[in-house]
């Protein structure tokens, strides 16, 4: 059953409109863009000429999307790519979704300030660098009366929206041949010896000769409205899609070979037109000689099949890669193979020196030769036109005739040169080195050119994650304590884990305070939020609760004073506090809780227990809030336990069941070390990859093991 049949013309004021594009600038494929009622998304209107599974893979583009369709759309101003290199340069992403060769035009459809959509145009690519101003005044043309068209509708009230799949449009009205001229030529062509079949756009079967039949091995009837490689089994691993969209696309001829059931090797040639493509099929020897030369020469086609899916399946992983090295290791894992690249390399520049960022596949002698070194200019008369311009050099001698300081690390003998640029400025250039002479093809270059792309946003991200990183790790680092007071007679452990990835910084805080020889008091909180501003607010609320605690106010007093300053500081942001004062003298300690979590005292041997603070309101709620304290005994040996939520929140439980679980699980033992016991804790946590926080605090009165020592 056909996926999509074609729109009668006139169906809409644009059906026409597109038609006359394509066949007034001798464009092969075309289609119309609207943009939603948001105006956040393209949806595909119509299309002419384009298989109906791209389109369908096309037919939704988001406007801050980085494909020509939505950067013309977003600037307002026409494209134009006049090859695949030129594609793989400003749009590596669609480079490789797209790998054919095609020169296109895209342009947007407005009227005054109002913007509507897009035209997209695509041509065979040749020599042309420029659009030509022919064309380029047919194009705006035909977007304008788009657009007067678009606004036509929508004043009428009857406003021209898309369906829910790209309408495929066509573009000529094929007239059937006289009968008796239909079977002459039928009977022309199984004469010859080749076999011939014509295909659509979409691949499907619409002719088939009987030498063709024979050579397939099955019948007309059963090929008949068929995708050849999806009818036999045979086929559907061979290249024969790939080479059906290349002709498609480039409007070129393609090629490939396969091997039938019985043995037999067919050569397939395909020939495309403006209504579909003419496939003929050679049992002859020119197709076997081909496949024998293959392998030993790593055919063209072949290996940019398997670039492809390695290229798209690097596409994904890519944006996981948070460091230079994991840049490069994922590019050398995927790439590689693929082309029989022996080493890789990340340069960067600081100053006039050299920086090796990351490599592999390269000695460390040849890396501690790259690293500082001057930066080396290319020859006066041989300097690139474009810097951010990808250079091939075959052999040794190509790349000194253009860099003749270069250095020559591990005996490598060819070089692609890969800038990487994201916004327009170069950030790093990433080499790839062959350990013998390489030619590299035309699709080659561009698909090389496309990874360059990829890399240099992925590059890009894992710069700004080291600063970031840097950044998160000095706030966070200047906001907690870097070490707590030590006491006698009061063990402590502490920790701390982030829950944005990456980031390494939030709001929960933990803190000791020493007061006395003998009394210190111990907070723990918990402030909104996962940002810097939380962050920063926490530090101002550690700040408050010192400045009140060491002034000599009570637990209660220190949160109503902290709280009255966090509703002036920020009113919008709340916070969790609990407050504990120990005196070691006494064995006592006096709680006072915001809303926070209640603490666990444990005694070795003994199950740990649930202390009831009577918490208040969080900090940043009510500023006449009050808190009251709790009285408790804190026996030799006991470990108090404060913690954030980001310990015990489990999918599915509430926070009771929660903090009943921590205490079940809770083992004290008068010879573990409270470092070990924390770091339990933290592990049972953390495997179950909670998304929140982390901070623990445990507090063991150790005031017996003191007096016995002294």
């Amino acid at each position: 059953m056909r996926e999509e049949a074609a729109s009668p013309s006139g169906s809409s004021p644009l059906d026409e409109l597109l038609i006359e594009a394509v066949a007034g600038t001798g464009a092969h494929i075309g289609a119309v863009y609207l943009l939603d009622g948001d105006g956040e998304i393209l949806l595909m209107d119509a299309q002419v000429g384009m298989p109906a599974a791209v389109a369908r893979a096309w037919a939704r583009v988001r406007t801050n999307d980085h494909v020509p369709i939505a950067v013309a759309v977003r600037d307002g101003h026409m494209i134009w790519l006049a090859d695949r290199e030129h594609m793989a340069r400003a749009f590596p992403t669609s480079a490789v979704l797209l790998p054919y060769h095609y020169a296109a035009a895209i342009s947007p459809i407005r009227t005054d300030d109002t913007v509507w959509g897009g035209l997209v145009l695509l041509w065979p690519a040749g020599p042309a660098t420029r659009l030509s101003r022919r064309l380029r005044t047919t194009i705006n043309a035909t977007c304008a009366r788009m657009g007067e068209a678009l606004m036509e509708a929508a004043e009428k009230g009857r406003p021209i929206t898309p369906g829910p799949r790209p309408r495929v449009l066509n573009p000529r009205r094929v007239h059937p041949a006289e009968p008796s001229a239909q079977v002459r030529a039928l009977e022309c062509v199984n004469r010859l010896p080749e076999g011939y079949c014509s295909l659509d756009v979409e691949g499907r079967v619409t002719f088939l000769s009987a030498p063709a039949a024979e050579l397939l091995g099955s019948c007309s009837s059963e090929l008949l409205g068929a995708r050849l490689w999806k009818a036999l089994p045979w086929m559907e691993n061979s290249i024969f899609e790939d080479r059906h969209r290349a002709a498609v696309f480039s409007r070129q001829v393609t090629s490939f070979t396969a091997r039938n059931p019985v043995g037999q090797l067919l050569s397939f040639r395909l020939f495309p037109g403006v209504s579909g493509i003419t496939v003929r099929i050679s049992p002859d020897s020119a197709g076997r000689d081909l496949l024998r030369r293959v392998p030993e020469t790593g055919a063209d086609r072949p290996t940019r099949v398997i670039a492809l899916h390695e290229m798209l399946h690097l596409a994904t992983t890519l944006a996981r890669a948070v460091t230079a090295q994991e840049v490069i290791d994922l590019v050398a894992d995927h790439v590689m193979p693929v082309y029989n690249v022996q080493a890789l390399a990340i340069l960067t520049s600081t100053g006039d020196r050299m920086r090796v960022a990351a490599s592999r596949g390269y000695s460390r002698q040849a890396v501690e030769e790259f690293d500082g070194r001057p930066v080396i200019p290319p020859v006066g008369e041989r300097r690139p036109n474009n810097a951010g311009k990808p250079a091939f050099f075959s052999s040794w001698d190509e790349l000194r005739a253009t860099y003749p300081d270069a250095i020559r690390s591990d005996d490598m003998s060819a070089w692609a040169f890969l800038p990487l640029v994201t916004s327009g400025r170069p950030i790093g250039t990433c080499i790839l080195a062959y350990d013998r002479p390489h030619h590299f093809s035309t699709d080659e270059r561009a698909t090389l050119t496309a990874l360059a792309g990829l890399m240099a946003q992925a590059f890009e991200r894992a710069r700004l994650y080291d600063v970031k990183h840097q950044l998160a790790q000095c706030l966070q680092s200047s906001l907690l304590p870097h070490t707590l007071p030590e006491m006698p007679g009061l063990e402590l452990a502490a920790r701390y884990v982030p829950a944005t990835p990456g980031m390494d910084i939030g709001g929960d805080f933990y803190d000791l305070i020493r007061l006395s020889d003998t009394v210190a008091a111990a907070v723990i909180g918990d402030v909104q939020g996962h940002d810097v501003t939380a962050a920063a607010l926490m530090g101002q609320v550690r700040t408050a609760i010192h400045a009140h605690a060491t002034a000599g106010a009570s637990p209660g007093e220190v949160l109503a004073h902290t709280n009255r300053l966090l509703i002036e500081l920020a009113p919008d942001r709340f916070t969790s506090c609990l407050y504990v004062s120990l005196d070691l003298e006494r064995h006592s300690a006096c709680l006072a809780s915001a809303g926070h979590l209640p603490p666990l005292l444990a005694l070795p041997g003994r199950a740990a227990r649930i202390i009831d603070t009577s918490p208040g309101l969080l900090l940043g709620i009510d500023p006449k809030a009050e808190y009251a304290t709790t009285e408790l005994a804190l026996p030799p040996g006991s470990v108090l336990t404060l913690y954030t939520d980001g310990l015990i929140e489990e999918p599915g439980l509430d926070l009771g069941q929660s903090i009943a679980g921590l205490a079940e699980r809770f083992t004290l033992s008068p010879d573990l070390p409270l470092h070990d016991l924390a770091e339990s804790l933290i592990e049972e946590a953390t495997v179950d990859q909670r998304g929140d926080d982390i901070a623990l605090l445990l507090l063991r009165d150790a005031t017996r093991q003191v007096s016995v020592r002294g």
